[in-house]
């Protein structure tokens, strides 16, 4: 059957012509599909005529144009250079991230009614309670509804329909200081650096380096 399989797959008949009749060719055709989406989603267009020769080299190893060690230097090195573009994207993504963050904080801090603290979080009333004040032993009773700085909204309570109660002291650092200035009540406006949110590391959707908005309202402190 391996002779059968093989010859279907090498075949050079343009796919719109090629009919599948057989359960061989079936099968070889869907070992090729199978294959070739792994290849194509890890090193994209390739010489599909060194490929097929690479293929049809397994019927006689002995007869390869590259040894085994070629080929496993030639490996190494592909997934080298894979892995430094990858690299790359992500500090360009990482370094655009951050020059938006940045803008965005300069264009807010000149709104009206923020607050600009001296860690660089950004703070605007929209409501004022009067209520106790969180520590951050306290545990708090919360709505929220966060975005990034494009709007795309990644976390919401108010979406939900359901408030959550955390300790202070478990938030993000951004969060714990601008609870800490708010009191039961309250309804605010972060804006969190991204270095006072996930930084480098980013959380679910939220990527590196997102500077984040959040709307916050204080529902109760629980000392």
């Amino acid at each position: 059957m391996k002779p059968i399989i093989l010859a279907a797959a090498l075949a050079v008949t343009p796919a719109w012509a090629l009919e599948l009749t057989t359960d061989d060719q079936k099968l070889a055709y869907s070992l090729g599909a199978i294959v070739g989406d792994r290849i194509f989603q890890d090193f994209g267009e390739l010489d599909y005529d060194a490929l097929i020769e690479g293929i049809r080299s397994a019927a006689n190893p002995d007869d390869r144009l590259l040894s085994r060690e070629e080929i496993g230097q030639v490996m190494q090195a592909a997934q080298q250079r894979i892995q430094n573009q990858a690299a790359a994207e992500q500090q360009a993504a990482a370094d655009a991230a951050k020059l938006a963050g940045e803008a965005f904080l300069k264009a807010n801090a000149d709104k009206d009614g923020v607050q600009v603290t001296d860690s660089g979080l950004q703070i605007r009333f929209i409501e004022r309670g009067d209520g106790a004040t969180p520590t951050d032993q306290d545990r708090v009773e919360v709505h929220y509804h966060g975005t990034l700085i494009d709007g795309s909204v990644f976390d919401s309570s108010v979406d939900r329909g359901e408030p959550v109660t955390f300790p202070v002291n478990g938030v993000i650092p951004g969060w714990i200081e601008g609870l800490q200035l708010m009191k039961e009540g309250d309804k605010a406006e972060f804006v969190i650096p991204q270095a006072l949110a996930y930084g480098p590391g980013g959380a679910g959707s939220i990527p590196p380096f997102s500077t984040l908005v959040f709307e916050v309202e204080l529902l109760k402190v629980n000392p």
